[in-house]
């Protein structure tokens, strides 16, 4: 394979375009695509016949409608436009050489200062996050394509996959699902590509199988953030299967959790049913942190469903969970769960509740710890502070919450800010005449 040229190539000049790079790290096909013709003059025919892909197909990805995900179709455009593995997050192409460009490039210069510049600028600060991580996820970060010895997967690499999805779970704090999806999805699919073709222990093999839950739930969490309602059920269900292969029940019950936020919007009695099947999975020798968060989501799911008793009994055993941590180790991925998020969850759920009394000094007070940085977050959970006021009847002061949390989530690529904030919006129509109200209502508009 290595003699063979297809036309298709990639110019290596073209590799080191700034908007290339991020195209291929964010696996944005479409602009690779387009750029590949606008740059080098490489038709969308000759790149359709070299991909194996319709040539109205590569033209739709070129306008931005759709997208790929699969691995073998990633892995046959890496070889036709001699895309470096790393790139894409795949092991080195066969016909890959030692001189073959990495593509992990360092930070340009001028995007630092810019990026620095304004520290009150939150809307610059996401957008420099967002850049710098899609033209080279692997700064900072080791190449773990590469430890794999032939086919053969050493039983230390699994701790090495699960350190990196730790440290890229740190891009939700201040990036959307929309701009974290594929990333968080390619590191799922190259995990499962290792557990297909590759050679392990025993042992090994439910480590990775662990490891693969994992960042089926971070890829199915960035999905449902962005609007892929029906990938995060489809993430979350493999999620569930691979936890439950490696005898994982802490994540076995988190995937059924995650299943059940989902749920309950629909059917609040299949949520409830869920998410105390998640509590049962996960079971009481679980790290307290897990406990926690599964017993969040349950009082969640009673809140919902208008079950007061219900969910304080919940929030009481998640606040239980939190008194036990200590100085004992917990699951990166339940890192974020402290008295501070229990505050938010209770204010969320007494919000939904129509408690205005105990939700609105709980939000209050949570919020008022709560950093900007975290914008999707604090967004919404300003959007529940604002509904509180608005049931409590304080009008002006729900549009200065909602008029906030509207310049938070400028920019996040997120679809669940403005979905909360609508109905509150709706609800302060009705006092239009009020100029807080106006003027929230016209920037909302705007």
């Amino acid at each position: 394979m290595t003699g063979y040229e297809p036309m298709t190539a990639l110019p290596r000049e073209l590799l080191d375009h700034a908007g290339m790079s991020a195209a291929i790290a964010a696996h944005d096909f479409g602009e690779v695509f387009r750029l590949a013709r606008s740059e080098a003059g490489i038709s969308y025919s000759k790149i359709a016949a070299e991909c194996d892909i319709k040539p109205e197909r590569v033209g739709a990805l070129a306008r931005g409608l759709g997208s790929v995900t699969t691995f073998e179709k990633i892995a046959q455009i890496a070889d036709a436009l001699r895309i470096p593995g790393a790139a894409l997050g795949l092991a080195p192409r066969k016909w890959e050489t030692p001189d073959t460009p990495s593509r992990e490039l360092p930070l340009p210069a001028r995007a630092t200062a810019t990026a620095t510049h304004r520290d009150g600028d939150e809307v610059r600060r996401r957008e420099f996050i967002k850049v710098s991580t899609f033209t080279g996820l692997a700064v900072g970060m080791p190449d773990l394509t590469r430890p794999v010895t032939g086919r053969r997967v050493s039983k230390e690499f699994p701790q090495q996959l699960r350190e990196r999805a730790a440290r890229l779970r740190r891009l939700d704090d201040v990036l959307g699902g929309g701009d974290t999806y594929r990333v968080y999805l390619g590191e799922y699919q190259a995990t499962k590509a290792l557990l297909r073709d590759c050679t392990y222990a025993e042992e090994t093999g439910r480590s990775l199988l662990s490891v693969l839950a994992e960042q089926a739930q971070q890829a199915g969490w960035a999905a449902f953030d962005g609007g892929k309602h029906h990938d995060a059920t489809s993430l979350y269900e493999d999620s569930h299967t691979a936890a439950v292969d490696a005898k994982d029940t802490a994540l076995a019950g988190n995937a059924l959790a995650f299943l059940a936020y989902q749920a309950v919007n629909g059917d609040r009695a299949a949520g409830i049913q869920i998410a105390s099947r998640a509590c049962d999975t996960a079971g009481p020798g679980a790290a307290p942190g897990v406990r926690a968060l599964l017993h969040e989501r349950r009082a969640w799911a009673y809140a919902v469903a208008g079950l007061p008793a219900e969910t304080e009994r919940a929030l009481g055993a998640a606040e239980s969970a939190l008194d036990e941590i200590g100085e004992s180790p917990q699951p990166d991925w339940v890192a974020w769960v402290d008295q501070n998020e229990l505050q938010i969850m209770s204010g969320r759920c007494w919000t939904e509740l129509r408690r205005p009394l105990r939700a609105v000094p709980t939000l209050e007070a949570a919020l008022a710890k709560y950093e900007d940085t975290h914008a999707r977050d604090k967004s919404l959970y300003l959007s529940w502070l604002a509904d509180s006021y608005l049931t409590a009847g304080e009008v002006e002061q729900s549009a200065r919450a909602t008029s906030r949390a509207l310049d938070l989530s400028a920019g996040v690529a997120s679809v669940r800010p403005r979905q909360r904030l609508a109905p509150v919006l709706r609800r302060l129509s009705d006092h239009r005449t009020l100029p807080e109200v106006a003027d929230v209502l016209e920037k909302a508009r705007a």
